[in-house]
């Protein structure tokens, strides 16, 4: 499929997704009665439901689904791995734990505070895995993305003593600790889409940058890429990016492992194009996964991050098997 072609298919997905969060759920609203209660609504309970909770569960639904989607794209670009995502490389889960000690040790609750907490954790952990999985002598990515995995399952259980050590906090991040955008008001979206949109304009100039790394290192300083500047400034992308995501909407996994893959099965390895389209597919991704959680479980509801971590491993076992 041409980029032209996926790009058109993927705004019109948006669109669809957007359209669907703010009518389906356990009450089912038509698009004139959005549209009458976003423009003229008169204070009634159907126009309190779609503007205090529909709105802002799918902004920031669209919002995290971008910053997942590209920051893996990113990641996975700067570092020539296949399996390099947020998740499986332990930043969700330093973003996770930062939250989690804003709330348990100094009963930071509002959204733009737990933020910063947040973004430091994502910065802190994105450097001790790259100093802990950098290869010394011809090692391959594994390396890192091993890493990866034991700084994230440290920082998840120390997450989880934090929390059951604190049964009010335990209480207030439930829901959050397990993925969700349900409970989600306007002040959560503005906090973090200064720090998302500051992440999306950094990654995607570094797109041609990011094109020549995967080339191999030689090849792109051959090119005039600054290596050390490149991916000093990608690190801090994906800290903005995965930062700010996870205290919207706490760990969510898989994301920006699978809507890479997806994107470049369908409009080939350039990184400048795959990653456009991941911003794209990613908020996709976690709308549907959002909506299928409304359903699955009636009269409940299960958090996104549930959903999308069984679709994602559905997802991976496939891409799995196809490959050769």
């Amino acid at each position: 499929m041409t980029t032209g072609r996926t790009l058109g298919a993927l705004l019109a997905a948006v669109a669809l997704a957007t359209v669907a969060s703010l009518c389906l759920g356990g009450r089912v609203f038509g698009p004139v009665e959005i549209g009458q209660a976003l423009w003229s609504g008169d204070g009634s309970a159907h126009d309190q439901v779609i503007r205090d909770l529909r709105v802002p569960r799918t902004l920031v639904g669209l919002l995290v689904g971008a910053a997942l989607g590209l920051s893996g794209a990113l990641m996975q670009g700067l570092t020539r791995n296949p399996l390099a995502d947020p998740g499986i490389l332990g930043v969700n889960a330093g973003a996770a734990l930062g939250v989690a000690l804003a709330i348990t040790q100094w009963g930071i609750v509002a959204p733009g505070g737990q933020v910063g907490f947040a973004l430091a954790g994502a910065a802190l952990t994105t450097l001790v895995v790259a100093a802990i999985g950098r290869p010394r002598r011809g090692g391959d990515v594994v390396t890192l993305t091993l890493s990866g995995v034991a700084v994230g399952a440290v920082l998840t259980g120390l997450t989880s003593g934090l929390v059951l050590l604190h049964p009010r906090a335990f209480d207030s991040m439930r829901s959050w600790n397990a993925g969700s955008i349900t409970v989600v008001g306007y002040d959560r979206v503005l906090a973090v889409a200064p720090f998302i949109a500051a992440g999306v304009v950094l990654a995607l100039v570094l797109g041609r940058s990011i094109n020549a790394l995967a080339l191999g290192d030689d090849t792109a300083r051959a090119l005039g890429v600054r290596l050390v500047r490149t991916r000093v400034l990608a690190l801090v992308a994906v800290t903005l990016l995965c930062g700010a995501a996870t205290a919207a909407a706490g760990p969510i996994v898989f994301v920006g492992l699978m809507v890479p893959h997806i994107v470049t099965a369908l409009i080939g390895p350039d990184h400048r194009r795959v990653m456009v389209c991941s911003l794209l597919a990613g908020p996709v991704l976690v709308l549907g996964c959002d909506l299928l959680g409304r359903y699955v479980a009636q009269p409940r509801e299960l958090p996104v991050g549930v959903v999308a971590a069984a679709v994602g491993a559905v997802l991976l076992a496939v891409v799995i098997r196809r490959r050769p």
